[in-house]
């Protein structure tokens, strides 16, 4: 089992209409908070880190189905915790990953990982003020940890400092410059004061990335769409997605465009999945 690493996510913004956590059938908008993630590759459900190559819905439920014993066998292990919580997570099941992560803080008071995802997994669930709460007290302000200053940065988004965001993910781009997540991270940042010039901007260069996964150029994909190139942006979603559901997101996205007062649906969509 290699040790526990931060998959690069899009930003998870989502409404009270859909399901928090969920890959959309609309586009996937999700945003890493720099905790530690086990999405599986088709090939093992141990798999951690970077994705390389496209995966579904039907994955992460084979995770959820791996990783559920593991933990009823020893709910203090904190990698079961962890990758349990995860896949529970990127299925919609938000609520039940926070309190697997709030016991999982209780065994490892001072562990940064656990805090790490248990903030995350708060912000998901618009604990905004506890998850910031929690992601300061891991960090170390002698050793900043990247992962942490960018999930402090996501959650600062979502309270609507964004300057203060950009400031931390500046701090954590220092220390991590070739990690992908981080620019997603900052290119929804964007998307989110409607600066979409900026947003797709970073977000090619964070896709263009060793090991960028389907989260960030499902949020190129969506930023393209959000800038009327619908077409554009069913060829990017349909790299990671099927056609149908790549389809299906572009749909969506251009209901909620033709919406009255559009553009703050969008953005408080944005702020339900930072993952």
């Amino acid at each position: 089992m290699s040790r526990c690493q931060t998959t690069p996510a899009p930003f998870h913004h989502r409404s009270k209409t859909v399901r928090r956590g969920t890959v959309l059938a609309p586009i996937a908008l999700a945003l890493a908070l720099g905790a530690c993630s086990s999405t599986t590759s088709r090939t093992s459900p141990e798999v951690t880190g970077a994705i390389a190559k496209p995966i579904t819905q039907e994955d992460f439920q084979t995770a959820v189905s791996y990783w559920a014993p593991k933990y009823e066998q020893d709910p203090k292990s904190k990698t079961a915790a962890l990758n349990y919580a995860s896949a529970l997570t990127r299925v919609g099941q938000n609520d039940q990953a926070v309190a697997i992560l709030q016991k999982a803080a209780i065994y490892n008071p001072n562990d940064r990982d656990v805090l790490a995802a248990y903030g995350k997994a708060l912000a998901a669930e618009g604990d905004l003020p506890r998850a910031l709460e929690i992601v300061r007290r891991a960090q170390t302000p002698d050793q900043p940890d990247w992962r942490l200053l960018s999930a402090e940065a996501a959650i600062r988004d979502q309270l609507g400092d964004h300057d203060g965001a950009r400031q931390l993910y500046a701090k954590a781009s220092g220390i991590a410059p070739n990690e992908s997540s981080i620019q997603s991270n900052l290119g929804m940042s964007y998307v989110l004061t409607g600066e979409l010039a900026n947003a797709e901007r970073i977000l090619r260069q964070a896709a263009a990335m060793p090991g960028a996964d389907s989260r960030v150029r499902q949020n190129l994909a969506l930023v393209v769409g959000l800038s009327g190139r619908f077409s554009e942006a069913e060829k990017i979603a349909s790299s990671e997605l099927s056609p149908e559901q790549a389809a299906t997101n572009v749909a969506y996205l251009k209901t909620m465009l033709e919406q009255p007062n559009n553009w703050e649906k969008l953005k408080t969509q944005q702020v339900a999945s930072r993952q």
